[in-house]
């Protein structure tokens, strides 16, 4: 490597920084660990590092201060680490963007994890391995699918879900969507929807990135009284999304995406 190359690499040097919404579960702490440990080994960075919006520390600023370390990076990379991009993901970069006044390090911000087959593809595994875990072996087109997002007031996050939602349609028989709070329908309103299609077997997805109390708690307080009250008799449910492997891939290239065309414009 000529030394104009080795310049060349050093004036590259990245950090990567996630911004999680926040939770207070020991389980999306671990997996954001992991995340970041992934990225290490499939990425270009010096780090990788996770912080929260809100709920827990470490804050944005307590990711920021640790990130914006003199003659440690020259650009970091910021991802809002969201399914919807909807005001919590403006919240995040807005608060993360005021920290450029304050250093030379150069501040790019990526897309939130939407809209991307990808997560079509994470969807389609977690429901084939709800079915095979209890052992359903009848066709897809023979399936039900029911997919639980948060639910947001920003119409992004609607037509982010309704993605999905589309991305699945032709290889099951449905696919609905529903909503734990702020939106309509709600989950036992989607219960009472599939009900009425008089489904052989209702997946149902959670469509959450970690498993924290929403997960753990919140949904299932109001999804297991609607299935028995519920004439189905076939529900199986899936684990979150987050917790895969392909999340990792699209975050490297969610920063890609960015940092490509910072190295054009430069």
């Amino acid at each position: 490597m000529t030394a104009e190359q080795e310049q060349s690499k050093k004036s590259r040097r990245r950090g990567l920084l996630l911004i999680d919404r926040g939770s207070r579960e020991r389980e999306a702490s671990e997996e954001l660990d992991s995340i970041c440990a992934g990225i290490m080994k499939k990425g270009d960075y010096a780090f990788a590092e996770y912080c929260f919006l809100e709920v827990e520390p470490p804050y944005i600023e307590d990711g920021m201060a640790k990130c914006l370390k003199p003659d440690t990076i020259d650009a970091l990379t910021i991802v809002p680490y969201f399914l919807y991009p909807g005001k919590k993901v403006k919240n995040a970069v807005t608060d993360a963007m005021t920290y450029q006044s304050e250093t030379r390090i150069k501040l790019l911000v990526t897309r939130a994890m939407s809209m991307h087959g990808t997560l079509v593809n994470i969807v389609r595994s977690r429901v084939a391995a709800a079915l095979k875990e209890n052992n359903v072996t009848i066709p897809d087109d023979m399936v039900d699918v029911m997919i639980i997002g948060h639910g947001s007031v920003d119409p992004n996050a609607q037509r982010s879900m309704d993605y999905i939602v589309s991305g699945l349609k032709g290889r099951y028989r449905n696919v609905s969507r529903c909503w734990l709070e702020i939106e309509q329908p709600d989950i036992p309103q989607g219960i009472k929807r599939c009900e009425a299609d008089s489904p052989e077997a209702l997946v149902i997805v959670y469509y959450f990135l970690h498993e924290g109390a929403h997960v753990k708690t919140d949904i299932n307080n109001d999804l297991m009284p609607a299935l028995e009250s519920s004439s189905i008799r076939n529900a199986y449910i899936t684990r979150h999304i987050g917790a895969d492997e392909r999340m990792i891939d699209l975050i490297l290239q969610r920063a890609a995406e960015v940092e490509a065309a910072d190295h054009i414009a430069g």
